[in-house]
């Protein structure tokens, strides 16, 4: 996502790039410590689920595909974190190359996720009421190259406005934008999310609604599965995309204010969406099985 970085106070500094506990601004350290637990929970568990596959003989070739490549896609997000925590509460010391690089590693990750989320609602969904695969191998293939395709073109501009920018004892890895035409332009960033933040609850929706039809699927642990999917997808997810839009928003009417304070909220708007990176696993590699793996044409 956009840099993990927010300006701080760098007064009463001890040494060069290590600033004392007290200049740390607030954001930084809670983002700090939600990355933390991000990091710590999610790469194993990711990992776990490359390794291990739960139950995964009773799913289908493609719901595995798309599992293994979610798994993928946040284990890579995940590795990030221990440099954009370290940069956060000290400096950006790691050159301008590897700034580039590393925030598009993450935008691509991030995309990749939220790509094949929105692809294993869609699948799920159809396979319930259509009651019939949908790709043959090489289609397979093709759909996940062209998943992936999509996110590192979505990623391009994060690697074009990423700069580092001194301050004092402290260096930044941060977006520098020429023009408020190009802020605007990164910032709309979040439009294919709101689309397939949308995709994604109404496909759960109306699977619900579908598979509740049958008395096999009628049970309580249904109801929360496909709520808690939902509720979480949208709750970790929105606030980034608000924000980036109230952003959009306050450069059209030139409003300076509310600018600023939607960029010094995306620290902890970013790291919740690095929550999502930990909590698919629960979701949808572990938990979800229960659900979708009960049906005799394996119905995910």
């Amino acid at each position: 996502m956009d840099q993990l970085n927010s300006s701080v106070v760098t007064s009463n500094i001890s040494s060069p790039g290590r600033p004392p506990l007290a200049s740390w601004d607030p954001t930084d350290l809670i983002a700090s410590v939600v990355l933390s637990f991000c990091f710590l929970l999610g790469v194993p568990g990711n990992i776990a689920v490359i390794t291990l596959r739960p139950n995964w003989e009773h799913l289908s070739d493609l719901s595995q595909i798309l599992m293994l490549n979610l798994a993928v896609s946040d284990l890579l997000c995940l590795l990030t974190l221990p440099l954009w925590i370290y940069t956060l509460l000290y400096s950006w010391t790691f050159g301008l190359v590897t700034c580039k690089l590393l925030a598009y590693l993450v935008y691509c990750s991030l995309y990749g996720s939220l790509l094949t989320v929105t692809v294993l609602s869609v699948q799920r969904y159809l396979q319930v009421v259509q009651l019939q695969k949908w790709f043959d191998r090489k289609g397979k293939k093709r759909m996940l190259v062209l998943l992936w395709l999509i996110a590192m073109i979505l990623s391009i501009p994060s690697l074009v406005v990423r700069q580092l920018t001194p301050d004092q004892h402290w260096t930044t890895c941060q977006p520098r934008f020429s023009s408020p035409a190009q802020r605007m332009a990164v910032l709309s960033e979040s439009l294919p999310g709101f689309v397939s933040i949308t995709v994604v609850i109404f496909s759960y929706i109306s699977l619900q609604r579908k598979v509740n039809q049958a008395a096999f699927f009628n049970n309580p642990k249904t109801t929360r599965l496909v709520t808690s999917i939902i509720v979480t997808f949208f709750v970790l997810w929105m606030p980034y995309h608000i924000t980036n839009m109230l952003g959009v928003a306050a450069i059209s009417l030139h409003n300076d204010s509310l600018l600023m304070s939607c960029m010094n909220s995306l620290n902890i708007c970013k790291a919740l969406v690095f929550v999502i990176s930990f909590l698919n696993p629960l979701l949808y590699a572990f938990a979800s099985r229960n659900m979708f793996t009960r049906t005799a044409d394996d119905l995910v």
